[in-house]
């Protein structure tokens, strides 16, 4: 005899929007000797990194230790989370904004190489070159980024001491993330309907 059929619960698989780690921030945005070897390059001030660490540290334990009395455990663990996952979040767009500045330069330093291009040769006496000016920028945006990641990192470490356990990023579910599923069946079930 065959057994009836069981009816058994479906899992859901609901998927997670990954949040930027300290890491990616590390991979994306100049170290400090990068970013002052770019300063020297460029000509631009060179960013004081361990002062922007250490005040941005000192920032957020100061923050914890003021809000100490009205918050639980929990309650600035979760704070706290969101505060640095904001700096490591900024952090993680400028350096992936200088890595394309950077590719852009690259490009148009590589075209104005190439002596037949008239488009790229150099702008009128007194004007830099399109490819001069993507580099110039590119040189911007990778001391930007670099003093975003110092204060990511100082932020980092502040939580490693409020809370006691290392700073993860908050993966949050995908929201409606079955809205797209059913509306793809759905375009999927009428295309065989012909």
């Amino acid at each position: 005899m065959a057994k009836p059929a069981t009816n058994r619960p479906s899992t859901r698989i609901v998927p997670l929007r990954k949040g930027a780690t300290l890491e990616m921030v590390r991979f994306t945005c100049p170290d400090t000797a990068q970013a002052t070897l770019i300063a020297e390059s460029f000509g631009i001030a060179v960013v004081d990194s361990d002062g922007i660490r250490e005040l941005h540290e000192r920032l957020i334990i100061e923050t914890a230790d003021s809000l100490s009395n009205g918050l639980g455990d929990k309650a600035m663990q979760i704070h706290l989370q969101r505060i640095v996952g904001a700096y490591v979040g900024s952090a993680h767009g400028a350096g992936q904004f200088y890595s394309r500045a950077v590719s852009e330069a690259r490009d148009a330093t590589a075209k104005s190489a190439n002596d037949a291009r008239d488009e790229d040769l150099d702008g009128p006496v007194g004007y830099d070159s399109a490819a001069q000016r993507k580099r110039e920028f590119a040189a911007d945006m990778g001391i930007q980024s670099h003093a975003l990641r110092m204060a990511a990192e100082g932020a980092v470490a502040a939580y490693g001491q409020v809370i006691g356990e290392a700073w993860k990023p908050f993966d949050r579910p995908v929201e409606n993330a079955g809205h797209s599923l059913d509306r793809k069946a759905a375009e999927a079930q009428l295309a065989a309907l012909g």
